[in-house]
């Protein structure tokens, strides 16, 4: 009996569990029915592979357990970008070393045929660029790694020198796999491109660097598979990497920019750190809870812009309940979730739901942009290069381009930020001088709260 009926069905979880992400009303179902068809690919292996001692799995089994455990309890959702960027580094790195380990037994017993080895170099090759990739991500993401974009002058030619010189090596491999050194010198060319790729891009592009990662793991995946004879790890891999890639065009689209210029925009170019805005500080309407209550109350219509901001101070529960104290004064309100708001994709949506904000809510760029110049207030919590007219206007903005919402063009701009600082882009924000704008600074879920005590006193 062989593993083949487990894997058929954890690969159909698998693909059940995309069509339930795909929707968020179906997303905790469509969870629940991937990590089933995982644990059912793993029981499937280990009832059925070939294995000696099951010594060494139970060790990683605890302490992988242990590991993961703590990650899910103590990491906060609003370091949720953070972990994916692990766990994307952990999956590769662990692709590349089964892929090391693999071509030593191979190439001992004298089994290592012209496919295997091609499918063992990209294996490597993909795990390591993932591994060192995913670690740079998760440097920027968590401020250890600046985000602004790291480039010296020939930083392009190089990375595709590398990228094709892999490429070559690869080749050389599957003419005559006993090359040992061009093989683990293809996997440090690997370890060099993940980091040397990750570092000029932009924090504004992060989002889209997450979900590309996501890819090269998810490929990495499928050609283990291809050389352990695994088919279960072939479809996962697909699945992930098709997705991830498909995921990360529609990222690049939602912000009008080609999927090169993400990738490689930022060589040879420093961020113009004064595009927009006349330096920290100068010329902002800073406004006081009072001030802001004033107008809050008055409001008919709001529009609620979540941020990074809103992520870091845990403030969507102190933001669905201020947008109910308004509606009950009679105010209209409504979120405008951008796609790249956020440190990931759906970053702010997993927020506000945990907030049990309704869905039919939140709006996407497309459906709500127009309604911000018929609107009374936006009310941006800790958004930033989402907002900043600088896009539309400055064509040496590094973020010009970038669809932004209409924010400038509402009657009334809230903006609430924890300091004066620039955004993640590293630029100054033209929204932050307009004479419509008024900042209150201070952590946001305290001035969030003290906004809901204002606006039901003024009810009352």
């Amino acid at each position: 009996m062989s593993a083949s009926f487990p894997y058929l069905i954890a690969s159909v979880c698998f693909i059940l569990a995309l069509q339930g992400l795909s929707s968020p009303t179906h997303a905790r179902r469509g969870n629940l029915v991937g990590a089933a068809g995982m644990l059912i690919a793993v029981v499937g292996t280990l009832l059925y592979a070939h294995i000696l001692t099951f010594l060494w799995i139970g060790i990683g089994l605890m302490i992988g357990s242990a590991i993961g455990a703590a990650m899910s309890i103590w990491i906060p959702m609003t370091k949720m970008p953070e972990r994916i960027a692990l766990s994307h580094c952990f999956g590769g790195l662990a692709a590349a070393l089964v892929g090391v380990s693999e071509y030593h037994h191979r190439l001992g017993q004298g089994t290592l045929d012209q496919f295997t080895m091609g499918a063992l170099g990209l294996e490597v090759f993909l795990g390591f660029l993932t591994f060192t990739g995913s670690l740079m991500a998760f440097g920027k993401l968590q401020g250890i790694i600046s985000g602004a974009p790291l480039t010296y002058k020939g930083q392009n030619a190089t990375n595709i020198t590398m990228f094709f010189a892999a490429l070559v090596l690869l080749v050389l491999l599957v003419l005559d796999p006993s090359r040992g050194f061009l093989f683990y010198l293809m996997g440090a060319l690997g370890l060099a491109v993940g980091v040397l790729a990750v570092l000029p891009i932009g924090g504004a592009d992060m989002p889209v660097v997450i979900s590309l990662l996501n890819s090269y793991a998810g490929l990495a995946s499928a050609a283990t598979g291809f050389a352990l004879g695994n088919y279960v790890l072939i479809i996962a891999g697909a699945l992930d990497g098709t997705s991830g890639f498909l995921l990360s065009m529609k990222m690049s689209k939602a912000m009008n920019r080609s999927f090169a210029n993400v990738l490689f925009g930022a060589f040879g170019a420093q961020p113009d750190t004064s595009a927009g805005g006349g330096g920290p500080a100068a010329n902002y309407n800073l406004a006081t809870v009072e001030d802001a209550v004033g107008v809050l109350t008055a409001a008919q219509t709001v529009i609620v812009v979540p941020g990074y901001g809103m992520a870091v101070s845990q403030a969507q529960h102190a933001v669905r309940e201020l947008a109910q104290s308004l509606e009950a004064n009679g105010a209209t309100v409504k979120y405008a979730i951008h796609p790249v708001a956020g440190r990931m994709p759906g970053h702010m949506n997993v927020l506000l739901a945990e907030a049990n904000v309704p869905y039919d809510q939140l709006y996407d760029l497309d459906d709500i942009n127009d309604e911000f110049a018929r609107t009374d207030v936006a009310l941006v919590v800790g958004a930033n290069d989402v907002v900043n007219p600088a896009a539309k206007t400055n064509p040496g903005s590094p973020i010009y381009g970038m669809p932004v919402f209409n924010v400038d063009q509402c009657h009334a701009v809230i903006v609430l930020k924890r300091s004066v600082a620039t955004g993640f882009a590293g630029i100054e924000n033209d929204l932050f001088v307009q004479p419509n704008t008024m900042m209150v600074l201070g952590d946001a879920k305290k001035t969030l709260r003290e906004f809901i005590a204002g606006v039901k006193e003024e009810a009352a």
